[in-house]
């Protein structure tokens, strides 16, 4: 099958070798990232969706604050070791955006349709999801490279305090991106039997 998108959504990969040799600016980059936000659907329009873009020594402190977070988990030299190389390979990046979901209006949505309330924090997870991979995607089109990570709640109450965040905005994912230094690695699919019903 031949279509542009999902073209583009069959070469975004998870890229862990990312390094700072990115040629658009964080000017460009921001706009990009806000639009891809802002374009990604949400139940309702709610428009739950935030996010703080980190870029230089912002990026670097992020992934500063979850190395020193990490190292009161290693079990021993060589797990704090790992654990350590992997953060500096974050750090290697050009930029992370730290994924939120606005809880107020969450509970907003609850109360103004309580038949729903129980499904709005499920819903607000999908918008988050789709914000996560249209921006994903849209770092792709640009040339970059990225993975998502998840290291909340260790370092919630740092980032609230660090860059102002809100207290209503919890904090989801982080999607750290740059230059692509490596190769993806392999990726194989389950059968569509195993995955797929279609009825005609």
């Amino acid at each position: 099958m031949s279509n542009h998108f999902l073209d583009l959504i069959t070469k975004r990969r998870t890229i862990y070798a990312i390094g700072k040799n990115v040629t658009q600016s964080p000017e460009f980059l921001t706009d990009l990232i806000q639009h891809a936000i802002k374009q990604s659907p949400s139940s309702f329009n709610s428009q739950s969706s935030r996010a703080v873009i980190l870029f230089n020594g912002q990026h670097e402190k992020f992934w500063g604050f979850v190395a020193d977070k990490l190292k009161s988990y290693a079990k021993d030299e060589v797990g704090a070791a790992k654990t350590a190389a992997k953060m500096a390979s974050f750090a290697a990046g050009f930029g992370t955006i730290l994924f939120f979901e606005d809880q107020n209006v969450v509970k907003g949505l609850q109360e103004q349709f309580p038949s729903y309330a129980e499904n709005f924090p499920v819903w607000a997870e999908h918008s988050t999801a789709i914000a996560q991979f249209a921006t994903w995607t849209a770092l792709h089109t640009e040339g970059l490279g990225a993975s998502l990570q998840h290291y909340n709640p260790i370092v919630d109450e740092q980032v609230h305090a660090e860059w102002d965040v809100p207290a209503n905005w919890k904090l989801r994912a982080q999607l750290v991106f740059g230059s692509i230094e490596g190769e993806a690695n392999g990726k194989d699919f389950i059968a569509d039997e195993e995955r797929f019903k279609v009825f005609k």
